[in-house]
């Protein structure tokens, strides 16, 4: 059974393996280079326009989840009126959404999936009836 805290440590891991870091001393290193990756972002953004990227997320989990992994990287995640609530949009580098944003995302996406999961499971059977199982299928 994984606790919140485990939760919260595996999001840690994820997040630290993405920075690079393990001990605290490269942790703070990672912190540093968050921070120039944040202004390396930033540059771009005033050199050259950077394409809009659009992203669809299933359910709100995911959107907030994404929307807070760009934050962190100072990114605006946006999107326009009238479109709906599962569409994010990014101005970002291409090669910071492919190799670091979206894999970071899948990464912690998983991890709060399995937790949740495991969660519902749990509460299911103890408060409502023991067999959570899906329905079974009958020949039509």
């Amino acid at each position: 059974m994984t606790t919140e805290q485990q939760l919260r440590e595996k999001l840690r891991k994820i997040t630290a393996l993405f920075e690079g870091a393990a001990t605290a001393g490269e942790r703070q290193a990672a912190a540093a280079a968050i921070e120039r990756v944040r202004q390396a972002l930033r540059g771009s953004v005033k050199a050259e326009p950077l394409p809009e990227t659009k992203f669809t997320m299933s359910d709100q989990w995911q959107r907030r989840l994404f929307t807070a992994l760009c934050r962190r990287y100072g990114l605006e995640p946006y999107r326009y009126k009238r479109q709906r609530r599962t569409t994010v949009i990014l101005r970002a580098p291409r090669s910071f959404i492919d190799k670091t944003l979206w894999p970071e995302y899948l990464e912690l996406q998983a991890a709060l999936y399995a937790y949740l999961n495991e969660a519902t499971e749990r509460i299911i059977r103890e408060e409502v009836f023991g067999n959570a199982n899906e329905a079974s299928e009958r020949a039509g």
